[in-house]
This record gives C-alpha cells, sequence and structure tokens, in this order.
C-alpha cells in the first residue's frame, strides 16, 4: 500500500483548539427553497463525520446533499437536509437542539452523554440491561428469545433486529417485570445468559455459530448492531438479496478507484436512495479504520450517488484487489443489513 503522511491528533492540543476554535453552526432556512443547508465548521479531529451523522440522522432527517472536507486541521461539513415529510426543518426547539449539540456545548462530556441518541448500555435507557445477541437466523427464534426471558420474568423494553445472510443480531433492552428496574443479580443473568446462549446455538452445538453478551459500553445502537454483523463476518455469506428485493436497476454499484494526484482512494457507490444510507456507508468505513477527508453526496429521484476520498488510518491507499473487494463487499452488506431491521417496544417481541 502507498504510505501517506497522517497528522498526529494530540489529546491535550485538540482540547485546547476546541477552546480557542470553537465549532462554528448555522442552520440556514433561507438559502435553498426546498431544504434546510446545516453547515459545520470546526476544528478536525478522529471520528468527527461519523459524530455528525450520527446526530442529524437521530433526528430522522433525510440528507439530500452534504459536501464534506476535512483535509488538514479543519473540518468543514455542508448538509441539506429535510424532514421525513420531505420539508424544512422549521421547529425551533429541534434547531436550537442542532446548534447545541454541534455547537462549542456538544464537545463536553456532559451534554454528549445527555443526547438522546440510540445507545447501547445499562445507563441509556434508564433502569435497563443491554442484552446483545448474534447467531444464525431461523423462523421463530424471536418467539422463543421471548419466552425464555418471560420465564425468568424479564420484561422486554425495546428490541433492536437486524437480520442478514442468514445471521440475526439483536440488542435487548430488559428489566425486572416486578420492579421494572436493571437486574444486577450475577446468578440471575447467569441463567439467562445460558439459557439464551442454547436458544441462540439451536441445534448446532459450536459456541461460535451464536454469542450472548451483556453491553456495558455507551455505544450506538445501529453502529453497534453494524460492528456486531461486521465482527461475524456477514458480509463474506453468499449473496441473499434476491431481485425482488433489489431490481437490478437498484442493486448497490460500489467501485474503488485511486486518486493519483492527491493520494486518496474513491469510494464510489450508487444504489437506492434511502433513510440512514449515509450514516450506514460513514460508519462502516470508519470501523474498518478508514478516515473519510472529502465527500460528495447527492440524491436524483430514487437514486443516491456517494464519493468519498479516505486513507487507511495509517495513512495508506487501498492499493491491492484484496482490500478493494473487502471493502465492496462490507459496503454492500452495511447497506442490505438495513432492509430487514425491526424495532419493537414493550409487550411487542413475542408478536413478530
Amino acid at each position: 500500500m502507498a504510505k501517506v503522511c497522517w497528522p498526529y491528533f494530540d489529546p491535550e492540543y485538540e482540547n485546547l483548539s476546541v477552546r480557542i476554535n470553537p465549532p462554528r453552526v448555522s442552520v440556514d432556512n433561507t438559502s435553498c427553497s426546498d431544504c434546510t443547508v446545516v453547515k459545520i465548521d470546526s476544528v478536525n479531529k478522529p471520528g468527527i463525520l461519523l459524530e455528525v451523522v450520527q446526530i442529524l440522522t437521530d433526528l430522522d432527517f433525510i440528507i439530500t446533499k452534504a459536501y464534506i472536507s476535512s483535509d488538514g486541521g479543519w473540518f468543514m461539513d455542508v448538509f441539506h437536509v429535510t424532514d421525513q415529510q420531505g420539508k424544512k426543518i422549521t421547529d425551533g426547539k429541534t434547531i436550537d437542539y442542532i446548534e447545541r449539540v454541534l455547537g462549542p456545548k456538544g464537545h463536553t462530556t456532559d451534554v454528549i452523554k445527555n443526547c438522546p441518541a440510540k445507545r447501547v448500555g445499562v445507563h441509556s435507557v434508564g433502569n435497563h440491561t443491554a442484552i446483545e445477541l448474534i447467531g444464525r437466523d431461523r423462523p421463530g427464534l424471536l418467539s422463543e428469545i421471548s419466552a425464555v426471558l418471560a420465564n425468568l420474568h424479564f420484561n422486554v423494553a425495546v428490541a433492536e433486529v437486524w437480520t442478514h445472510n442468514r445471521r440475526i443480531a439483536c440488542v435487548l433492552y430488559v428489566n425486572d417485570d416486578t420492579t421494572s428496574r436493571a437486574v444486577d443479580d450475577p446468578n440471575r443473568l447467569s441463567i439467562m445468559e445460558e439459557q439464551l446462549k442454547h436458544i441462540m446455538r439451536g441445534c448446532e452445538d459450536d459456541d461460535k455459530v451464536a454469542r450472548t453478551s451483556f453491553s456495558m459500553g455507551f455505544t450506538h445502537i445501529d453502529r453497534r448492531l453494524h460492528q456486531m454483523l461486521f465482527a461475524d463476518r456477514d458480509y463474506e455469506g453468499g449473496g441473499v438479496a434476491t431481485d425482488v428485493d433489489y431490481p437490478s436497476s437498484f442493486k448497490p454499484k460500489i467501485t474503488v478507484e485511486r486518486c493519483e494526484e492527491k493520494g486518496y482512494s474513491v469510494v464510489s457507490v450508487r444504489c437506492k436512495d434511502r433513510a440512514k444510507l449515509m450514516f450506514d456507508i460513514v460508519c462502516t468505513l470508519t470501523d474498518m479504520q478508514y478516515v473519510v477527508f472529502h465527500a460528495n453526496i447527492s440524491s436524483n429521484g430514487p437514486y443516491a450517488s456517494q464519493e468519498y476520498f479516505i486513507r487507511h488510518m495509517d495513512g495508506c491507499t487501498l492499493d491491492t484487489e484484496g482490500e478493494k473487494e473487502r471493502v465492496i463487499k462490507c459496503l454492500e452488506a452495511a447497506i442490505h443489513r438495513r432492509v430487514s431491521e425491526a424495532r419493537f417496544k414493550s409487550g411487542a417481541l413475542c408478536k413478530r
């Protein structure tokens, strides 16, 4: 791989830079007739693009266009967004929230922790314990999981479920069905873990077929589901997307080329447009340890066209065919996973 110098980020210098040059956020409803323009100028730092896209996505905004530039020490992004009905963002409280979370106060630890983003962990949704399950998908699996939890007197408050390539990843928020509080009894949790692991394995004896664990982190739920399936290597499974799900005109077309002049690898994605598409792609590139320096995002009718100029965190570009093929497969998987997502709230898990 060709190596390009990658700047070192000193944590103390980064904090000083933020204080000296606080982020500037603009929410503009006058420049465009059909969308709201959100502009962010900030000191650059690793992961900042995913952070911003995640916040806009959690507000259920549709990103119709975006221009990303974060080469060097400064991060400058422009997003054209609408609500789910295709209208401008005019609610004053929502605009205030964007300016607060993406602005100077949003970079403090307390504000970030208090943001109403979807996160995984004991402290994320009140008194709930988060459980992560991954294994082979099969008919009736969610019903069996629900039955086990009900028999052990656990209440499922929320469940996020994704399936892809015959694999299932699930994050469950549970609590005691009597006290409605998180369960911290190690014996009770151990029994639940063993029974769920048995259900997830089904008729197979290999422990690698399924995994059950308790989440203690603060990772965004959607990102965590991507990470779980990526670690499970779901992208290596045989293609299960049918022509019904993805007509030939809508199948993702992904290429990886090299920009010799600037020393970037250019990832181009053209596929059917949908909500959260940019988040899924940026999330996957970030978790694969790639840095996005520039990007152009646009939508044309039912299609989305996204172009990312990237390097690996060590400054290298993608030069081997194996690396390029892996990125293409992982992005295809990230795009397909969202199609089969499901979200259940209290009492609904067993009704699927």
